[in-house]
């Protein structure tokens, strides 16, 4: 697969619940990516979707994910509302952290912009990106030469990086 540009938007999805209206994960999944282009944001291409164990580890089921690379002209800060506006949508209520879902959708890298974030502000990039194999495995396959927005380390080095326990297997 190609290389993002600069101006590249990034967004991992994530599930490991099946959905009582669309499905398995990767079909709610693809559902919302759907619902997505319906509110002004443009799925250009999705990676290759990847079983993945869960983060921390548990006993939970695995997750399917996917990295997608998005165009808008919204700002970062409406782009994240929408995100969970489409979470919410899809049944998705935030409780307890960690827990099982039928939806996960998390705004990795816009533009690559750097912002602290506050209360309904994203903070960018993602704050657990560079440590969750199951965000750099998928964003490596769309674009092989990205570079952390804030400490400039190549996604290969990320990868290497991570502890053997983060499991992740293409489908």
């Amino acid at each position: 697969m190609g290389n993002a540009g600069p101006r590249a938007i990034f967004v991992g999805a994530g599930a490991n619940l099946d959905h009582p209206s669309y499905g398995t994960p990767r079909e709610t999944l693809e559902a919302a990516f759907r619902d997505l282009a319906r509110r002004g944001v443009q799925v250009l291409r999705v990676s290759p979707w990847y079983k993945t164990a869960p983060v921390p580890v548990s006993d939970q089921p695995w997750y399917q994910n996917a990295v997608i690379e998005v165009v808008t002209d919204l700002s970062p800060d409406r782009l994240l509302a929408i995100l969970h506006d489409v979470e919410q949508a899809f049944g998705r209520v935030r409780t307890v952290v960690n827990a099982p879902r039928a939806i996960d959708l998390d705004l990795l890298d816009f533009r690559r912009e750097i912002a602290p974030g506050g209360p309904g502000q994203a903070i960018l990039p993602h704050p657990r990106l560079a440590s969750r194999a199951f965000v750099l495995r998928p964003l490596a396959d769309l674009a092989p030469h990205w570079r952390h927005p804030v400490t400039g380390e190549p996604i290969q080095a990320l990868l290497e990086a991570l502890p053997a326990d983060q499991v992740t297997e293409r489908l």
